[in-house]
């Protein structure tokens, strides 16, 4: 690499790095509010919001990285027309191809990273945020081990604790149990403990007393023991059979998935197939629109208003990219055989870089012809 490949290389990496920051941080805040409205409330700790909002991150990253080169590779080849070192470089005799080497490289760069990122870090970090969460669903200590509140850990069922010691034991237990509409029972003991088993989580009650209340004859009950054994995972119910997430399943495995694995899956196998073909479509469209961005900015000449026309028409030729996108999700998510339709996006960005910069070379030679013209005259 050149010295301007290198000092303009350098320039898109430390802008882009700054970009992706500042919006990685703000979709960040955006998925933390919510984490921390269902963790926080329903009794997790911070340690366990900080861990999820962690895991969060790579898909945030793969919809925030391409946006933020894409404004970086806009902010740095403004600066350089507005300094008139593009003008100096032009002049130098270097073509648009030429000073576009160093964005195709910085494009490949975050092909490369967006590629492994999508294909190894988020499938991994998806699967590991089902299965944590998961086991925070399961985990009955947040929902139900809270003292001094009336919580409601499912539908139907109300528990109190005064105090839990250090221990774990419970003082002055009331849990009332409608989970049954023909039947209301409330139980009330000083001391109870949640044992953990084979079978789930298990209340265990000591010289307490239950009361049963019939709605329907209004007739009341009343039972006194020294023990009594509650099965409050029955109750709240497990996570039953763990669903499958498409972003969390290997690219191999939705690229070679047939109907049956498909079936097992519990997935749709068109929908398989264009997830497989989509990280890898998105890895290449990633390249195209920094080159995008410099080309159209390489139209124009010197104007004292800037080069706002040219950005209005990079940021103006990325919808119909986004448009051809989603025409080509929609189709191929329905009909298995066209998930080679996710190329269309990267295949339009390539002919469109192209495009442009055959008209800045154009424009180029034909500014260069009516000088030479003028000259001789």
């Amino acid at each position: 690499m050149g010295r301007y490949d290198r000092y303009i290389l350098s320039q898109l990496i430390v802008l882009f790095g700054f970009f992706s920051l500042v919006l990685i941080s703000v979709y960040w805040v955006n998925e933390a509010v919510d984490l921390f409205d269902s963790l926080i409330a329903d009794g997790q700790t911070l340690s366990v919001f900080l861990e999820f909002t962690a895991l969060s991150l790579p898909q945030i990253m793969l919809m925030v990285l391409p946006v933020a080169a894409f404004v970086a590779t806009l902010y740095i080849f403004n600066r350089l027309i507005g300094d008139s070192e593009m003008v100096v470089l032009q002049t130098a005799g270097l073509s648009p191809a030429r000073l576009l080497r160093p964005v195709l490289g910085f494009g490949l760069i975050l092909g490369l990273v967006i590629g492994v990122m999508g294909n190894v870090l988020a499938p991994a970090a998806r699967t590991q945020f089902i299965d944590r969460s998961q086991q925070v669903q399961d985990d009955l200590t947040g929902r139900f081990l809270r003292e001094g509140q009336f919580i409601h850990p499912t539908a139907g069922l109300t528990v109190y604790i005064r105090e839990i010691t250090e221990l774990g034991d419970f003082r002055d237990l009331f849990l009332q149990d409608r989970s049954d509409p023909l039947v209301e029972t409330t139980y009330t003991a000083p001391s109870a403990l949640l044992l953990r088993s084979e079978r789930g989580p298990r209340l265990v009650m000591f010289n307490g007393m239950a009361q049963t209340f019939d709605p329907a004859s209004g007739r009341l009950s009343t039972v006194r023991f020294e023990d009594f054994t509650y099965d409050i995972g029955a109750l709240i119910g497990d996570g039953g059979f763990r669903s499958f997430d498409l972003r969390e399943l290997p690219t191999w495995v939705l690229l070679t998935a047939d109907a049956q694995s498909a079936q097992n899956l519990g997935q749709s196998l068109a929908q398989m197939r264009f997830a497989g073909h989509e990280r890898i479509a998105r890895a290449l469209f990633v390249i195209f629109p920094p080159l995008i961005a410099a080309a159209c900015l390489m139209l124009g000449g010197f104007s004292r208003f800037g080069v706002w026309p040219q950005i209005l028409l990079a940021v103006g030729l990325v919808i119909p990219l986004q448009m051809i996108w989603n025409a080509a999700e929609t189709a191929a998510i329905r009909t298995v055989g066209l998930h080679h339709l996710a190329y269309a996006q990267p295949a339009a960005a390539a002919l469109m870089a192209l495009a442009l910069i055959w008209l800045a070379s154009r424009r180029r030679r034909t500014r260069r012809w009516v000088r030479r013209g003028a000259v001789a005259a």
